[in-house]
């Protein structure tokens, strides 16, 4: 593929050392998967702790600078805690409602497509949590930089960077399909800064040589950027 022929060539000199220091202090913090909840059944665990992430909530961490009453309103509808109000899926629910403070800009990147995804809200909560809500099923179409359209770019600003895979493996067993399996953070030095299941720990990797590592597997199709306005 020509793109992997390409070097990765984000922000020079004039980038200032803030944009790559967003959300150093929790390099090495320990990977623990849905560490977060509302403290109340059915998700007893805390609305915020930085002694743990997912690589969801170290970017909603990030966000809200570590305040809880921000990531609040990063995390739920409205702003409004509850475990059927929470931003569980990025393409329906994150995206949407963080319009305000996020938007996918990848089409200035890069040549892009189209992920048709359709989240079951209803069924995933039935399958996997055993609770009855009643929620449609939603269809989004999420744009994406495939791999092989990724060129050199250049960023002066971090970026959320969500990686989109084909119709997920999982789909059949948690009831809904998926697109964003996971996310982090894009610096402008072409750092990833993310929580990795794979090393139990926030780290910093490059961004060009993950992306290569992900492309390997057939099922995993792109990337998305989203800007933090």
């Amino acid at each position: 593929m020509k793109w992997l022929t390409i070097l990765l060539a984000l922000a020079g000199c004039c980038t200032n050392s803030y944009n790559n220091d967003i959300g150093r202090e929790y390099l090495g913090v320990k990977y623990i998967a849905d560490p977060l909840g509302e403290e109340t059944a059915p998700d007893l665990d805390p609305l915020i702790r930085t002694d743990a992430f997912d690589c969801t909530t170290f970017v909603e961490t990030v966000l809200a600078d570590g305040n809880v009453d921000s990531l609040t309103k990063i995390r739920y509808k409205d702003g409004k805690i509850g475990f059927l109000n929470r931003n569980h899926f990025i393409e329906t629910d994150w995206l949407q409602n963080n319009s305000e403070l996020v938007e996918n800009v990848s089409s200035i990147y890069g040549q892009t497509s189209i992920r048709e995804v359709t989240i079951d809200k209803q069924n995933w909560l039935k399958k996997v949590h055993n609770i009855e809500a009643s929620f449609n099923p939603q269809t989004v179409y999420l744009e994406y930089i495939p791999y092989k359209n990724i060129q050199t770019f250049s960023l002066s600003f971090p970026m959320i960077v969500l990686f989109i895979t084909g119709k997920s493996e999982k789909s059949d067993k948690i009831g809904t399909d998926l697109a964003v399996v996971h996310m982090g953070l894009l610096l402008p030095n072409g750092i990833l800064r993310h929580a990795s299941s794979q090393f139990g720990r926030v780290i910093d990797v490059d961004f060009y040589d993950y992306a290569l590592q992900r492309a390997q597997n057939k099922n995993n199709i792109g990337i998305a950027l989203v800007k933090i306005k």
